[in-house]
């Protein structure tokens, strides 16, 4: 499976529907579209197109079952995911810091002015 580009990836988890898809999928371990748009405020036929991004980004396996699509959470893609997110929020937690650290200078300069 190929590593996932970051724009994929944030516009796939970017969306609330497909998150709260994740986190049914992860509690149930799996489901249908049918079975997921009966617990969310969409349709079955948004849910697959939801679920349909999932797949392309290799988030979700899918199998199919007699007339329906079974969906599971690929977990080595998810883990992936979840290393791109963390490695993203530690460079954005060491901006803020240094941005932190500038604006305290600047602080301490104009107080030490007065």
């Amino acid at each position: 499976m190929t590593p996932i580009g970051d724009d994929d990836l944030w516009s796939a988890i970017g969306d609330p529907t497909r998150r709260r898809m994740l986190d049914l999928l992860l509690a149930d371990g799996e489901g249908t579209a049918t079975t997921l748009s009966d617990r969310l405020p969409v349709t079955r036929q948004a849910v697959a197109k939801h679920l349909a991004v999932l797949d392309r980004v290799g988030l979700v396996h899918v199998t199919p079952s007699g007339r329906e699509r079974l969906y599971r959470i690929d977990d080595a893609q998810l883990a992936r995911a979840v290393a791109q997110l963390n490695a993203v929020g530690k460079t954005w937690d060491s901006r803020l810091q240094r941005i932190k650290r500038i604006a305290e200078a600047i602080q301490q300069a104009k107080d030490t002015k007065k």
